[in-house]
């Protein structure tokens, strides 16, 4: 049983990086000249920055993918950002601290008026990653950061990099250094596992030989809700903390525990149980000890998500003779249908609330009667199918950044997580180990 599908940093923070990592520079100087970005909350468009990024200077022997590579496909990722192809400008800079001057003027000329540069070398045990902000129209650097870590934490340098590019042009925090947990088969049972956000860096965090399903972050990152199956007990859910590995149970009612969701400011957790004899959505403190019902119907009322206010839950309930989204307030008042079934289809389910407020997604049901995931406005008005193709997608996670969409999908033979740009575009597979990988939640950055 898939508890999330059919019931409907710090980063690193284990690893010590606060200690490993540190930002020695300040932070990017916002200028007047800075390029403005445009984004439709609606539809999502974007007048994307052109920008060039020259090859950095390394001095250091680096395992794995580049972190120029990195850095650049997170900046891609992000949907704000139209990243110059030098090579096909006829662009081959040296590569030093900084490209010579005809490169630059080349790649200004031709329309890449943002550029960014830096090298990575190393100081004494350490790495030093060194980035560089141009502005071709001022002829002037516009900004500069500098980290000094562990080596093995070069990946994470350039995350941060792109974030802090992301974040001086937009003021909005960027995604780089966001995590994605996640369930996946493992010695014949069912891990968390949590990863990077571009699935880079998987590490097993429960080791049950059990069945653990349906995480949750909560939103310091620190902590993950799930559901739990022990020998001979009822389903449990359990809070896991991932600073110290210290695990404490949540909620223990008799019967079925699950889909947990942490409210936005993690002061309530929401959730199903069947202890009444039905399934019902209630929501209980982070202490686990003050318990409030919020539905009471004869239907099965399952997979509760909060809005980003908390103000509102949008959950699954078959009360109308097919399962459908439903809204209610926090406190259990003014509930009513979101999708019908003569205008959405017989089966609409696993709702997850955009953290920017303006859409839902959720699994419905295609033509074919395979399921897919779906988009729909809080008010009903807007409404599209966002994934295709002969496969089933369920589990839908949004990145805080509200632009993509985190899935599981069995469309290459064996179930794996997927991210998908909002407007449909972008498919991008993150787990490819041969087994059954499912229920993607992604934190904030």
């Amino acid at each position: 049983m898939r508890a999330r599908r059919h019931a409907a940093m710090r980063f690193f923070s284990g690893f010590g990086l606060s200690a490993a990592l540190l930002v020695v520079s300040a932070a990017f100087v916002v200028s007047s000249g800075a390029v403005e970005v445009f984004i439709d909350a609606t539809r999502g468009s974007i007048q994307k920055i052109p920008i060039a990024v020259f090859p950095f200077q390394e001095g250091l022997s680096l395992n794995g993918q580049a972190p120029l590579d990195v850095l650049k496909a997170d900046l891609r990722r992000s949907l704000l950002f139209d990243v110059a192809d030098l090579e096909k400008l006829g662009i081959r800079a040296v590569v030093n601290s900084a490209p010579d001057d005809e490169s630059i003027r080349k790649a200004g000329e031709a329309g890449w008026t943002i550029q960014v540069w830096g090298a990575i070398l190393p100081r004494d045990e350490d790495a030093v990653m060194e980035g560089t902000l141009y502005d071709y129209n001022r002829k002037e650097q516009v900004g500069g950061k500098r980290y000094v870590g562990n080596p093995g934490f070069v990946r994470y340098m350039a995350h941060r990099f792109a974030d802090e590019l992301v974040f001086h042009f937009t003021g909005e925090q960027g995604i780089a250094r966001s995590r994605i947990a996640y369930v996946s088969e493992k010695d014949g049972g069912k891990e968390l596992f949590v990863m990077d956000y571009d699935g880079y860096n998987p590490r097993q965090v429960t080791f049950d030989a059990s069945l653990n399903l349906a995480p949750s972050w909560s939103p310091d990152k620190r902590r993950l809700a799930f559901v739990t199956y022990g020998a001979g007990r009822d389903p449990q859910i359990h809070e896991l903390d991932l600073t110290t590995g210290r695990r404490r149970t949540i909620v223990d009612f008799p019967g079925l525990n699950i889909t947990p969701d942490w409210a936005p400011n993690g002061e309530e957790l929401a959730f199903t149980t069947t202890k009444d004899g039905n399934a019902e959505i209630y929501k209980v403190d982070k202490a686990g000890k003050r318990f409030e019902r919020l539905t009471d119907h004869w239907a099965a009322d399952l997979a509760p998500t909060w809005s980003p206010t908390g103000r509102e839950i949008a959950f699954t309930s078959d009360r109308g003779g097919t399962p459908q989204i439903y809204l209610m307030s926090a406190d259990g008042a003014d509930l009513r249908p979101l999708t019908y079934k003569d205008r959405h289809g017989t089966y609409n389910t696993a709702a997850a609330w955009s953290p920017k407020g303006n859409w839902i997604a959720y699994v419905c049901r295609d033509d074919r009667r395979l399921l897919k995931l779906c988009v729909i406005s809080p008010d009903g008005q807007q409404w599209r199918q966002l994934t295709t193709g002969g496969s089933t997608d369920e589990s839908p996670s949004w990145s805080a950044d509200g632009r993509h969409v985190a899935f599981s999908s069995a469309r290459n033979g064996k179930r794996d997580i997927y991210i998908i740009n909002v407007d449909g575009t972008g498919l991008e597979r993150l787990t490819a180990n041969g087994t059954f990988n499912d229920d993607p939640t992604w934190s904030l950055p």
